[in-house]
């Protein structure tokens, strides 16, 4: 079984990437043949971003990821834009995505009220390109966050939709989402997710933290009105807590319920706290040791590269030749 999941270059990455994909993706080694996962770099472009930072980001998030326990001897990691395969890709599967979907998109929706001066094609077409960077693969499974279900349902309309016009070229993927801690919220606003660009630092648990901000940032977190630790539609705040220390400890949220029923807010708090710090220290440690060695990370991605773009132009000879595109396969 094939597994393509991408992540962007977007900075820091906090608690709600790790949980939700950057954990996935390790787990997803030792089942994936192979497993394949890309920095998506060029739909960072969708929306307005600094072109200065953004290779400093890649190479964040690169050494972010190997923190974390991917081994690129155990798996692919690459690049977006180092695989030309990705556009000519998206191109030619925009021929059979349908614009009425397109507007439909959730995020689409989102992203483009936050675009002051312009909303551009390219985020309207984010979930063509997205579908591309899987289907170029062939993948038969997509780890992603909750967030990212409306996209894997789309690049499967997408995939089989294709394959009706053209034979049975394409792979239709199904998406994997985690079962405890699919979507981590804002610590300071916790109706909405914990995200890198639309929530302030402290509503955010990097990563990189050190053990003092985890602590000062959980212990300052939105809670809701009474006292009890328990999930509900009323107690956004206290839910997202109780999420992520089911998701730390990889237990279900009942459990957790039960365990600390009768602790204060304040006290549950501090137990969060500790567990989130234990849980993300040796990730932060292995962080500091590989984020100076660029060298060594842009290796990573070369090779990385090389590898995905193998698996890429294959498909791409498939359907450029089903599609009618370019000079004829040789026989």
């Amino acid at each position: 079984m094939r597994i393509f999941s991408g992540i962007q270059p977007t900075g820091r990455k906090h608690l709600g990437n790790y949980i939700g994909a950057i954990r996935q993706y390790v787990e997803g080694q030792d089942r994936g043949d192979p497993a394949i996962y890309s920095i998506v770099d060029l739909h960072a472009t969708s929306v307005d971003y600094d072109p200065g930072a953004l290779p400093s980001y890649v190479y964040d998030t690169t050494a972010m990821l190997l923190a974390a326990g991917l081994e690129p001897d155990r798996c692919i990691l690459f690049r977006q834009s180092d695989v030309q395969e990705h556009t000519e890709l998206c191109w030619l599967l925009c021929s059979v995505t349908a614009h009425g979907d397109l507007n439909r998109m959730h995020q689409f929706k989102d992203k483009s009220t936050q675009q002051r001066e312009l909303i551009s094609a390219g985020l309207f077409l984010y979930p063509v390109l997205m579908a591309a960077d899987v289907l170029a693969y062939r993948a038969h499974e997509v780890p992603v966050g909750d967030d990212q279900r409306q996209h894997v349902e789309l690049m499967r309309d997408i995939a089989e939709r294709f394959n009706a016009a053209y034979g049975e070229v394409l792979v239709v993927p199904e998406h994997r989402i985690p079962a405890v801690g699919a979507r981590i919220m804002d610590l300071q606003d916790p109706t909405r997710k914990m995200s890198t660009t639309a929530s302030e630092e402290r509503g955010l648990i990097f990563v990189d933290d050190d053990e003092e901000a985890i602590v000062k940032k959980l212990r300052s977190a939105v809670t809701d009105s009474g006292s009890e630790v328990r999930r509900g539609e009323d107690k956004p705040g206290i839910t997202n807590m109780i999420d992520i220390l089911a998701a730390v400890r990889a237990v279900g949220a009942d459990e957790i319920e039960r365990e600390f029923c009768d602790l204060r807010y304040g006290d549950f708090k501090v137990a969060v706290a500790e567990a989130v710090a234990g849980y993300l220290a040796p990730v932060r440690e292995r962080y500091g040791q590989l984020r100076p060695d660029e060298a060594a990370l842009e290796a990573t991605l070369r090779e990385g590269a090389e590898r995905a773009r193998a698996i890429a132009s294959d498909t791409m000879v498939d359907v450029r030749v089903a599609m009618g595109i370019g000079a004829p396969r040789p026989t």
